[in-house]
């Protein structure tokens, strides 16, 4: 399966001093490098990338991996890394049931590989970090698409590098449609992806990259752009809300303290609809909502707030124009949405701890990846509670916690019950500094092999914060 040369030293950061992270946290004392003046140019969606070919099991895309340019900021050309010569990259609208195989391209000078975030895929198409496509070669990825409905993302996920494609560019939306005529959700235009991320432009209008450089990102991009616009009629709008950040959290709001109704989360649909006035992503997580603008008239403006910005770059990061008169609407919100399975009693309760070692790096169960190690061994079709604690307490180091191939139920965090937004599907959980999340994972995919779980915060990953379980028939 891995055919990265020597495995890249295995993952292992050991005997490096590694720079202490809490800079996450900080915000940069120099502020934003570059300005721009808010909402004054309109909200670019990702252009749906079509089938190249439908065949009578699938349909079949073309992605290639390439350097590019994007106008960030007006007027300037910032030089990035593009799936198709797009920044973000483009949204494949996949159908439930109906297979998609994805053929990428790397024309870069490193390797590469694509993870389908939040995909039920074998094996061999799961992205793993070390089954990466080479310098001038291509692969092929199957995704049966067999799983429930929802709002997936793709991304980089060579080791080692993940940190740096990401931010630089390599992610873009994985749509899986519902296809029941019975759900008349805000569809069509409607029906609104947004891939929020952070950046920082040196003077030159270049990216600047480093690790742990999450103080100096103090712009954030919606769809690949600073501050943008949108125009909304008076209607329900369905908004994907995905964290497509290195490390930075967002704790979205709306600035006339309406509400959002929550659909979904990381894997799809939710049981029934829910009510928040504030909806909080940390890195790679989603939430499917609906906004309705109906009761505003013409001329309303109303923002997009994250209210842990330290700049207003970061922080009013994008408006809604309310224009026309009432619209008429058929989009329903019905009572109930999708099925929630029962919770399984569990068989195995494994412990997991994330912490950091200066010397060794970030670390799960007290080790770094190892390629060659696998850490749990799981029986395809049973359920297994996870205990996961953060024990940077004296940092105070956020991590996350993502799985491949399955979602799971947040059971708790610290004692007190996930809320209903929150307990199922799930594929990524933050475990703030000091904390114990419980997660019940039942192992239902037809698929077995070895599949990684790591942090998502991508430059701990990057820097050995994974592990590996084996999934046995």
């Amino acid at each position: 399966m891995f055919n990265r040369r020597d495995a890249l030293k295995f993952g292992a950061v050991g005997g490096v001093v590694l720079a202490v992270p809490t800079e996450q946290l900080l915000t940069s004392a120099l502020g934003p490098s570059w300005t721009v003046t808010p909402f004054a140019r309109d909200l670019p969606v990702p252009q749906v990338l079509r089938p190249h070919a439908v065949g009578p099991d699938a349909d079949h895309y073309r992605l290639t991996v390439a350097e590019g340019t994007a106008e960030i900021v007006p007027g300037v050309r910032t030089r990035v890394l593009t799936y198709n010569g797009q920044f973000p990259g483009p949204t494949i609208m996949a159908r439930q049931g109906r297979a998609a195989r994805v053929t990428v391209e790397n024309t870069l000078g490193v390797q590469t590989s694509v993870h389908l975030h939040g995909g039920n895929v074998a094996q061999d198409s799961d992205g793993h970090p070390l089954d990466a496509i080479d310098p001038g070669r291509s692969r092929t990825y199957h995704y049966p698409n067999s799983q429930r409905p929802g709002t997936l993302w793709y991304h980089d996920h060579a080791h080692h590098l993940e940190a740096e494609h990401v931010y630089r560019g390599l992610s873009g939306l994985y749509l899986i449609d519902e296809g029941w005529p019975s759900l008349r959700l805000p569809s069509g235009a409607h029906d609104v992806p947004l891939l929020f991320r952070d950046a920082d432009l040196t003077g030159d209008g270049e990216l600047r990259w480093e690790l742990f450089g999450q103080g100096g990102r103090t712009m954030v991009l919606v769809n690949g752009v600073a501050q943008p616009r949108l125009k909304v009629r008076r209607r329900r709008y369905r908004l994907r809300l995905v964290n497509g950040a290195n490390e930075r959290p967002f704790r979205f709001r709306l600035s006339n303290g309406a509400q959002f109704t929550q659909l979904g989360s990381d894997g799809g649909l939710l049981g029934r609809p829910v009510q928040r006035s504030e909806i909080t992503l940390w890195a790679a997580e989603r939430a499917d909502v609906v906004v309705d603008f109906a009761p505003y008239a013409e001329g309303t403006q109303i923002v997009l707030e994250n209210a842990d910005g330290e700049a207003d770059s970061a922080t009013r990061v994008l408006r809604f124009d309310v224009v026309g008169h009432p619209e008429r609407d058929d989009s329903v919100i019905p009572e109930t949405l999708a099925a929630v399975p029962a919770p399984r009693t569990p068989t195995v309760t494994r412990k997991v701890l994330l912490s950091f070692d200066p010397l060794a790096g970030f670390l799960i169960n007290g080790k770094a990846y190892d390629p060659q190690r696998i850490d749990f061994t799981v029986k395809r079709g049973t359920t297994e509670l996870w205990e996961i604690t953060n024990l940077d307490t004296l940092l105070q180091v956020p991590h996350s916690l993502h799985l491949h191939l399955v979602q799971f139920r947040v059971l708790d965090r610290d004692g007190v019950r996930a809320p209903e937004w929150e307990a199922y599907p799930k594929d990524t959980v933050a475990v703030p500094p000091g904390s114990t999340v419980r997660i019940l994972v039942t192992f239902d995919s037809r698929h077995t092999g070895i599949y990684p779980f790591h942090c998502h915060f991508l430059d701990h990953s990057s820097l050995a914060m994974m592990a590996q379980l084996r999934i046995v028939a």
